[in-house]
Formats: structure tokens, C-alpha cells, sequence
């Protein structure tokens, strides 16, 4: 299914919804299993294996959590290849002060932000998207 390339109406079809979950980034060496086997995303680097996971689940494994974290999704469908709405989205949120960090998959776009600020996070978004509508 593809998705939008159009800034303008993806902002404006952005329809971001929190997610419940409290997420954390943990950190594994180089080489080991995931454990527990499940994770949101999973990134490998030469210095070993970054995991975001629920974080019942990293206290559960023993796991010391880096950054305790929710995720927005972005439920607007968009191309991989879209221009723009990664620097739109950060951008709002960075005018916010709030930090976002950007997953993109085949579909979505989920924006993983500080648990603190969530909430705040997930109203800055709505406005940029009614300001697109505008």
C-alpha cells in the first residue's frame, strides 16, 4: 500500500495517536539475542544492540534502561519517500522543546518521545496537523 508523498496533506492527515505504553532504549553487546525475544525496534551497531522495548518488560530482563520514552504514531499512511515530514514533525516538537526520535516503517512514521512529555508532545502535533487543515 503505497503511501502520500504531499507534505501538505500528510500534515494535515497526520492523526497522531499515543500509545499506552511506557517504551525504554536498552542497550546489548554486540552479538547477544534480544532477550525476551520481542522488541518495538531493534538497530545494530558496531558497538552493540540497541532495543526499544516496553519497559516491563527490559525491568523484568534486568535490562538498564538509557531513555524512558512513548510513542506517537503518525497514522497518516506515507511514502518512505516523502520530503519533509520527518523536519516538519521534529521541528515542531523541537520548537516545544521536546525531544523526538523518528521510526519510519512501510506504512507509518512513529515518533518516540520522552514519557514526561508525551502528552504535550501528542498536542503539538495535533496543532501542526490543524494548521495544515487550515
Amino acid at each position: 500500500m503505497p503511501g502520500g508523498a504531499d507534505l501538505d496533506q500528510l500534515l494535515a492527515a497526520l492523526d497522531p495517536w499515543l500509545d499506552p505504553t511506557v517504551l525504554v532504549y536498552v542497550r546489548v553487546p554486540p552479538g547477544d539475542e534480544v532477550p525476551g525475544g520481542r522488541a518495538f525496534a531493534r538497530v545494530e551497531e558496531r558497538e552493540g544492540t540497541t532495543l526499544v522495548v516496553a519497559a516491563d518488560d527490559a525491568e523484568r530482563q534486568g535490562l538498564e534502561p538509557v531513555f524512558r520514552c512513548r510513542r506517537l504514531e503518525l497514522r497518516v499512511a506515507s511514502d518512505l519517500g516523502a520530503v519533509g515530514l520527518t523536519a516538519a514533525v521534529a521541528g515542531a516538537l523541537a520548537g516545544a522543546g521536546i525531544a523526538a526520535n523518528v521510526v519510519a516503517a512501510a506504512v507509518h512514521d512513529h515518533v518516540l518521545v520522552p514519557d514526561d512529555r508525551a502528552e504535550e508532545a501528542l498536542e503539538v502535533l495535533r496543532a501542526l496537523s490543524a494548521a495544515a487543515r487550515a
